[in-house]
């Protein structure tokens, strides 16, 4: 067993002459603890939230978004998009027609985003989780259907079980001038009923999404489309098969990924999360270099073994070690307990849901989310020994300042 970590291991639990080192070496234990436990546990809420709020995002977001780099629309009917919607990979191909037009229910207006999507948009099931009035209906025996985001059906005040009042779309006409004397004749406008309205953020919240064939009639768009959306069937790795469309789709096109689609709301997950994890490592630090105190209180305490392992040949580098080795053994105890309670609170609250959130809160549950990452656990563990490293050393030495003056005085 090596010298410095068996005689370290020993001062560890070895009873001290002055109980108050007792105390600061608790205290010591005690704030990494803490800071270790509250760390993990903040950034599992993290990966929670996060989890959540992409999970609803990825609802409405395709795994993959073909759209042209110039313009609006483009010609979906080309002989590569014919092959591509017959590929085995792809679960779901959906065109989509979209421009903002003005929507009118009963005296309340406002203009949204008119999102036509043909029948294969309807094959993502998880639509039912962001539906919070109706169901995600877009045709029936009975005609077309609209279903819209929350915000526009808040401010429409659109009451989806009334059977007499429809929603109005007016969309300018294509190639028509303005005229000022009767400038209704210069849109057109057609109604259909709303059989739903969903929600999942601000961004989305503002959409009206309907048949594309009745998207088609709305805008005067017989043909082009504004994107196509596709969904791939499980097992399919996104990233090939999004580098494979770029390399035969040619220098026209634009293909995104849900990241690149959703790219503002992935930088401020992380950097909300790297945000918090700076600010709690700060207070983690201060517990840490707690140690410095006990440490040289310590020191002090074993003056004289000091001066009998340096009469006996222990050079400096051993004292300075064996101290090195009772703060890192003070400050990971902390640490490896705080990650063991850090994860068991964590596993509870993701199976029991202890903790609760506000009502206001309620999306998909009450309760705080939580979800494990090791590298979170593997993070703390880095920054705890680091800095504990640091605190060590400088305490350490402390130990072999005085060497030469003990062994006169011994």
């Amino acid at each position: 067993m090596n010298t410095a970590f068996y005689i370290a291991r020993r001062y560890l639990f070895a009873k001290k002459s002055t109980n108050a080192i007792n105390i600061i070496s608790t205290i010591s234990v005690v704030g990494v603890f803490v800071g270790s436990a509250a760390l993990i546990i903040i950034l599992s809420v993290f990966n929670g939230f996060g989890e959540m709020v992409l999970k609803m995002f990825n609802t409405i977001t395709p795994e993959i978004v073909i759209s042209p780099k110039a313009g609006k629309t483009f010609d979906p009917t080309s002989a590569y998009f014919v092959s591509l919607k017959k590929e085995v990979s792809i679960y779901s191909y959906s065109e989509v027609l979209s421009e903002n037009a003005l929507l009118r229910y009963n005296n309340k207006q406002s203009v949204g985003l008119i999102k036509g999507v043909s029948d294969q948009y309807l094959r993502n099931k998880s639509l039912d989780s962001i539906t919070v009035e109706g169901k995600f209906l877009l045709n029936s025996s009975a005609g077309s259907y609209a279903v819209l985001g929350s915000a526009l059906q808040t401010y429409l005040m659109v009451n989806i079980t009334d059977p007499f009042n429809q929603l109005q779309i007016f969309s300018p006409r294509k190639g028509k001038a303005s005229n000022s004397i009767n400038s209704v004749n210069d849109f057109t406008v057609l109604s259909l009923p709303v059989s739903g309205v969903f929600e999942v953020q601000q961004d989305f919240d503002n959409i009206a999404v309907v048949q594309l064939k009745f998207a088609r009639e709305l805008l005067g768009e017989p043909v082009r489309i504004s994107f196509i959306e596709i969904n791939l069937k499980p097992g399919v790795n996104a990233e090939q098969f999004k580098e494979l469309i770029e390399e035969k789709i040619g220098d026209k096109f634009e293909v995104k990924d849900r990241i690149q689609q959703n790219k503002v709301l992935y930088n401020i997950l992380g950097t909300e999360k790297w945000a918090v994890y700076i600010i709690l490592t700060f207070i983690l630090i201060i517990a840490i270099f707690n140690i410095i105190g006990s440490l040289t209180m310590l020191v002090i305490d074993k003056l004289k073994d000091i001066a009998i392992l340096s009469s006996l040949g222990a050079g400096k580098s051993l004292i300075k070690r064996i101290f090195l080795f009772e703060g890192m053994m003070i400050t990971m105890t902390g640490c490896v307990f705080g990650l063991v309670i850090g994860f068991v609170f964590c596993l509870l609250q993701q199976r029991y849901g202890m903790i609760k959130m506000s009502q206001e809160n309620l999306m998909m549950s009450n309760a705080y989310p939580i979800a494990f990452k090791w590298t979170d656990f593997l993070l703390v563990f880095l920054t705890v020994s680091i800095f504990s490293f640091v605190a060590s050393a400088l305490s350490a030495n402390l130990s072999v300042k005085k060497i030469d003056y003990l062994n006169q005085q011994l």
